[in-house]
């Protein structure tokens, strides 16, 4: 697995770095101390498996720099670190398109379990109420009935049938020709699409539409 790691704290660096070699032992860790320096290495390295960014560092502040991040590497999954354990930060940050929000205050477990549950294709966020409505799925001409925020793009929705049929990251990812790390962005985007938290819950409400 490779890893961007972007914190303008080295302390914090060290310590996530530690929790990332528990997740994947082998995992290459790349560093970024502020925002330019994190879309640098974006740009150098757009394998990346997992971007684990600061809210807030020099060049930005708060959600702009994660909607920009986003904007500019799309498919690059996308995991935020918060000293924030406000509500709306999770809600904009979960809305900008990033896979997860992981509290600094959180202990290493929790840390380990979110990353877990991310690199699985799930959602994570901390325990609170539920950020429905976080934010809409791109414009497109796919819109089923049953949706609750916005709508599918077209490769959003060949993504959600594979999903419907049991079929793994992995699966999709060769069917459709694209890499792992960009089936996991668009199912972030389908489960933001049908206002569910995980898989379970987004191939059974898939599957109801495609029978309506």
């Amino acid at each position: 697995m490779k890893a961007l790691l972007a914190d303008d704290h080295p302390l914090m660096r060290e310590g996530v770095r530690q929790v990332l070699t528990q997740l994947v032992p082998r995992t290459n860790i790349l560093d970024a101390h502020d925002y330019p320096s994190l879309f640098a290495q974006s740009a150098l390295h757009p394998d990346l498996d997992l971007a684990l960014v600061d809210l807030n560092m020099p060049g930005f502040v708060g959600i702009q720099g994660i909607a920009q991040y986003r904007s500019r590497f799309p498919d690059i999954p996308l995991v935020v670190l918060s000293a924030s354990e406000s509500q709306d930060d999770i809600r904009k940050v979960l809305g900008a398109g990033a896979l997860g929000f992981i509290p600094k205050s959180a202990p290493t477990s929790t840390m380990l379990w979110a990353l877990r549950q991310v690199l699985d294709g799930h959602i994570y966020f901390p325990r609170g109420p539920t950020p429905a409505g976080i934010g809409a799925a791109p414009s497109a001409p796919v819109d089923l009935p049953g949706l609750q925020h916005g709508t599918l793009t077209t490769r959003q929705f060949e993504v959600a049938q594979l999903l419907a049929r049991g079929c793994t990251n992995k699966a999709i990812a060769e069917m459709l020709s694209m890499s792992e790390a960009t089936v996991k962005v668009h199912i972030a985007a389908i489960f933001r699409a049908l206002g569910v938290s995980n898989r379970t819950e987004a191939v059974l409400a898939i599957q109801r539409m495609m029978q309506a």
